[in-house]
């Protein structure tokens, strides 16, 4: 019976053109992830970013931020109309606040932050392991010596063991680890204390970035000018504030209720006018003192520059000083109005100061008439006059205090609902005629000027002012606290050296022992020639150098025997 014919073979697959399979979609994303995260969390990547986030911040202390001074900002779009509004569109007057510069803050905690949880890990590992192994040729190493010496390898090892966990070596850690013939060897290391220091130094940077957040996220600072002699402010809402600058996460509704008054002012200078000392004698009245409605006693402190008042925490800063005078305008009814307002200083050598009082009529009713009688003392402060016609300071302390001013009379466009300077009068107002000059006059305290109705304007006296700057910042202690840690940790890893030795002892069999050494310094081949020497002296003794052995049966392998050039087999990833 013959049999049923077979199929012919099929015919084999054309192969592929030496092109891979083509992963799957899923595998091509991952690869992307895992690729990218690898990128970013190198050291390289993380030293980039660094310099980005440090170029990033040049523009702050190139060019005036809106939450420092505002009106910089408003000087710089004066001087430079085409420039300014191109920078403003990139953020470069808030640079702090801006988008990509929150994204290189992020992208460099995460690279670190990524960076260092593996070498952590790899430096915990290498901890706990012992020393490599002894290399097979260490002959090969930069630092070799041998000798045959008149003992057994046991007295040998013995001096080892004594040699390096003595006091003047005691930082070495070893291990000792038998081969083949009776052959013995000690692996010793130190210096695995400058990894240690380098990870301290990386993770207080992360610290550091962490603390600076805090300070953003959550902090807040404010600055009040308050005059002497009783005046006060209290922390309770950003109201009671000239300027206010809140962290993202601050709205300004729950500062701590503290209050702090001026008493009196003081301040030292120099025979050329430069000053010496500021003192601001104040009281204040912590949250529990406002809480429980204790609004009679005030605590004494006595505030100076670079001394704050660190009070719920807060810190209260003396800033600065002026002068603030008063002026009393008495109507041709004998009707009194008294102004005194801070003017600010032109010229801080000599304290010459300008500004703008202003005043409303009282008893006025009438709209109109009411805004033809606003009266404004405008002009210059010297406290300390050179007296003449044309007025300057001389001397920044009250000595002979003098004002040169300007009365105007007029609108002075309060009701137009457009904010003005406390400094000075809206010049528009003038321009259009609105307001006018009506008298001119250089006046010491007690003189007076009358105007062309009978109105006089009287100069009485001056205070001083003190500009307070309240700052809140949470993220202060820590930012402290890892500053320490990562000059410490630097200190650390530069101070530090990476050394490694090994012996190998061979028996001879006659009572004698060869003895083979060998040192590599892992960071820092300098200074380890002399440690080494010192070594093989307490070791070989004075008069052995190195000589090629005798037998080379006597250098079995080790299974941890590095390539050549590669003796040390470690899991560190290197210093950074």
């Amino acid at each position: 019976m013959s049999s049923p014919p077979t199929a012919p073979p099929k015919a084999p697959a054309p192969e592929s053109e030496g092109r891979p399979p083509r992963q799957s979609a899923v595998r091509r994303v991952l690869a992307l992830l895992r690729n990218t995260w690898r990128g970013l969390t190198s050291m390289r990547t993380a030293l980039i970013l660094l310099f980005l986030l440090a170029l990033a911040a040049l523009p702050g202390a190139l060019l005036p931020q809106r939450s420092l001074n505002q009106q910089l900002v408003d000087q710089y779009f004066a001087d430079y109309p085409t420039l300014a509004p191109i920078l403003d569109k990139g953020g470069f007057f808030d640079i702090f606040a801006t988008p990509w510069f929150a994204a290189v803050y992020l992208l460099l905690m995460i690279s670190l932050i990524g960076c260092l949880v593996p070498r952590n890990l790899d430096f915990v590992r290498a901890m706990r392991s012992d020393p490599v192994a002894t290399p097979r040729n260490l002959a090969r190493l930069p630092h070799h010596a041998a000798a045959t010496v008149d003992e057994e390898p046991d007295a040998v090892l013995a001096r080892v063991r004594t040699l390096l966990g003595g006091n003047r070596f005691r930082a070495w850690q070893r291990a000792e680890r038998d081969e083949a013939a009776g052959v013995r060897t000690v692996s010793a290391e130190k210096g695995r204390l400058r990894e240690a220091g380098n990870l301290v130094f990386h993770l207080s940077l992360v610290g550091l970035l962490v603390g600076l957040a805090l300070g953003k996220l959550f902090g807040y600072e404010g600055q009040v000018i308050v005059l002497s002699g009783g005046n006060q402010f209290c922390n309770s809402s950003i109201l009671g504030y000239d300027s206010f600058r809140a962290g993202l996460r601050v709205d300004g509704t729950e500062l701590e209720p503290f209050c702090v008054r001026v008493d009196d002012f003081s301040a030292e200078y120099l025979a050329n006018g430069q000053p010496d000392l500021y003192r601001a004698q104040i009281g204040y009245q912590s949250a529990e003192d406002v809480e429980a409605g204790d609004t009679t006693q005030w605590k004494p402190y006595d505030l100076q520059v670079n001394h704050p008042l660190r009070l719920d925490g807060a810190r209260v800063y003396l800033l600065g000083h002026g002068y603030a005078p008063r002026f009393t305008v008495t109507w041709p009814d004998g009707q009194q109005r008294t102004g005194q307002i801070q003017w600010r200083p032109v010229d801080m050598t000599t304290m010459l100061s300008e500004g703008a009082t202003k005043f409303e009529r009282p008893g006025v009713t009438d709209p109109a008439q009411r805004q033809n009688s606003q009266i404004a003392v405008t002009g210059l402060f010297a406290p300390t006059s050179s007296g003449g016609q044309v007025i300057t300071s001389v001397y920044p302390d009250l000595r002979n205090p003098q004002v040169a001013v300007d009365v105007l009379r007029g609108d002075l466009g309060l009701d137009d609902g457009r904010g003005q300077s406390i400094f000075s009068v809206d010049q528009a107002q003038v321009d259009s005629g609105a307001l006018a000059r009506v008298a001119r006059a250089n006046l010491l305290p007690g003189q007076s000027v009358t105007l062309d109705d009978g109105t006089q304007v009287r100069f009485d006296d001056v205070t001083p002012w003190v500009s307070l700057q309240v700052s809140h910042d949470p993220g202060q202690e820590t930012v402290l606290i890892f500053a320490i840690l990562l000059l410490a940790g630097l200190g650390v890893s530069l101070a530090v050296k990476r050394r490694r030795f090994w012996v190998r002892v061979v028996p001879t069999g006659d009572g004698r022992s060869e003895v083979r050494l060998g040192g590599l310094a892992r960071t820092d081949q300098a200074g380890y020639g002399e440690e080494f020497d010192r070594l093989r002296v307490a070791i070989l003794g004075e008069d052995h150098a190195f000589q090629e052995p005798a037998d080379p049966a006597h250098q079995p392998e080790s299974s941890g025997t590095p390539k050549p050039g590669e003796p040390t087999g470690s899991t560190d990833r290197g210093d950074t």
